[in-house]
């Protein structure tokens, strides 16, 4: 988590003030996961009644959620967590509750997803559940339980953790699915698991579907100036930390102003040139500093049209930006560079402004958001297991994914691979493991183990637009939504993988070890049954 204080970060610069001298600090990997926050430390308990066909009538459950020993976020996770459940599904009755247990374990902070996947997991597998019980295939379960989008906007009856309502935007979501389970090539898969099956292999497919509040507030702002140099700088409090702000928003600025991305400077975080700034999480900067981004842009642009306009003595309608110039309209149309007109408003020797014209090249946005606009797609995990050694290959991993308007779909890809790598370490590895005396055991990468490129695959992406009302771009959050229901995906693929044994996973990771364990449990428990 970036945006909470840690004390060392507040003692180095004090002390390094005080001494006079540079100070650094330095934690070996043991005291970092000692004294650091975790997430995703949840126990649901959940059922469900159906009718006949499967479609759901109503969900009840207990979530308990460990919050550490304190609480530096109050209730968000779990809020979001329960928040979240219902998904893309329509949902007659619900009813969650829930209990924050304090622990003697580091504080429970936001970590990518913060609360989603846990409700995704639980409700993923529970309709699973409902499939095996009522012997339907599972997508056939979803798609009679999905929102349509002839519904949308549709009011999910709960209350999200800005206050306003659980109101879904946008999105087609029995589409998402079955552009997923097409591009997976679901429906020859079981073809494909008999004849593993047949050589000993033992094959599994596993879906994840996911709506996700993306895009808070409370605002995000951005101004943007025209240089004397005639580069364009954009000042925002987004402050970027790997997710490609600076080509995302130099984009957006770019398509306003006519000009091409690598004459635009980004600035994020600088309080000294934009002191107020909400900062970078929740899926929020697209909608909101690329909103704000959008309305300062259109702004000056305005501002540049109506400058050169009266510097030529014509109508603002008369002419239009090219390529970092503005120029009358026509083929022979005079011409004046950003340069130009920069200098023009500076008060530069030489340039003089036209009369009643004010020397105002810059424009500022703020962007507040209504309510939060909400992402959806589905996954499709295709795994193989290895019943002695419990060891799982994921063979294909496809995602349909749906953030609204695209602004660069090279960067959403990113964000999405980024994210169900992350997904897979979730599902498959990553675990802190406590002794009864609440002593880790897990403090170094060889203990507590990450996804590597060795097993994380290159993802199937399929991206769908459905773009959002609520903002001027139509753009929805896209940096949490490939994590969220990886884990769902991965873990059905897993238990599918083993129905040959009549295994159910209920937990996540699912080790190698933890296979083995529901293995022999299972044989044990059939040899009984004998």
């Amino acid at each position: 988590p970036k945006n909470q204080v840690y004390p060392e970060e507040l003692v180095i610069p004090a002390a390094a003030r005080l001494l006079g001298r540079p100070v650094k600090w330095a934690e070996d990997r043991r005291e970092h996961f000692l004294t650091t926050t975790q997430e995703r430390d949840q126990v649901w308990d959940v059922a469900a009644a159906v009718d006949d066909d499967g479609r759901l009538l109503g969900i009840k459950g207990t979530l308990i959620h460990d919050a550490g020993a304190y609480l530096p976020w109050g209730i968000i996770m779990p809020y979001i967590s329960a928040t979240t459940l219902p998904g893309p599904y329509k949902l007659p009755a619900y009813r969650m509750a829930v209990t924050i247990a304090f622990t003697n374990l580091v504080p429970t902070t936001p970590l990518r997803g913060a609360g989603r996947p846990q409700a995704v997991f639980a409700m993923e597998r529970l309709l699973d559940a409902v499939a095996a019980k009522l012997g339907l295939d599972p997508a056939e379960v979803r798609r009679r339980n999905f929102i349509q989008a002839s519904d949308m906007p549709y009011d999910m009856g709960l209350t999200y953790r800005d206050g306003a309502p659980v109101m879904y935007d946008t999105g087609d979501y029995p589409d998402a699915q079955a552009k997923a389970l097409a591009a997976a090539g679901y429906d020859d898969f079981p073809a494909r698991q008999k004849a593993a099956l047949a050589q000993g292999r033992h094959i599994g497919i596993g879906i994840g579907n996911y709506v996700e509040g993306t895009g808070l507030g409370p605002f995000e702002g951005a101004t943007i100036r025209i240089l004397t140099n005639g580069r364009v700088a954009i000042y925002t409090g987004a402050a970027a930390a790997g997710q490609a702000h600076r080509t995302t928003l130099a984009q957006i600025c770019a398509d306003e102003l006519n000009i091409d991305v690598t004459d635009i400077d980004v600035v994020g975080g600088d309080t000294g040139v934009m002191p107020r700034g909400a900062g970078t999480y929740a899926s929020r900067i697209t909608v909101n500093a690329g909103s704000s981004t959008r309305m300062a842009a259109t702004e000056l642009r305005g501002k540049a049209l109506a400058l050169a306009a009266a510097k030529f003595d014509v109508k603002p309608e008369d002419v239009e930006l090219t390529h970092g110039a503005v120029r009358i309209k026509g083929e022979q149309g005079d011409s004046i560079t950003f340069e130009e007109l920069a200098k023009m408003t500076s008060g530069m020797p030489g340039y003089a402004l036209p009369k009643g014209v004010k020397p105002d090249l810059e424009a500022s946005g703020y962007f507040t958001p209504p309510q939060a606009t909400y992402s959806n797609g589905s996954h499709v995990a295709e795994v193989e297991v290895d019943p002695e050694t419990g060891q799982v290959t994921i063979l294909k991993y496809t995602v349909v994914h749906d953030c609204g308007t695209i602004i660069n779909p090279m960067l959403v890809d990113g964000q999405v691979q980024g994210g169900v790598a992350h997904g897979i370490g979730n599902a498959l590895l990553e675990r802190m493991v406590f002794d009864a005396d609440a002593n880790p055991l897990t403090t170094t990468f060889a203990d507590y183990l990450m996804p590597t490129a060795e097993i994380v695959p290159t993802c199937d992406i399929v991206h769908m637009e459905s773009p959002t009302p609520l903002n001027p771009l139509g753009a929805k959050g896209a940096g949490e939504g490939g994590t969220i229901p990886a884990p769902a995906a991965i873990v059905a693929a897993v238990e599918n993988a083993l129905s040959p044994f009549g295994i159910r996973i209920t937990d996540c990771p699912i080790t190698p070890q933890r296979i083995v364990e529901l293995i022999n449990a299972a044989s044990e428990t059939n040899q009984e049954d004998r």
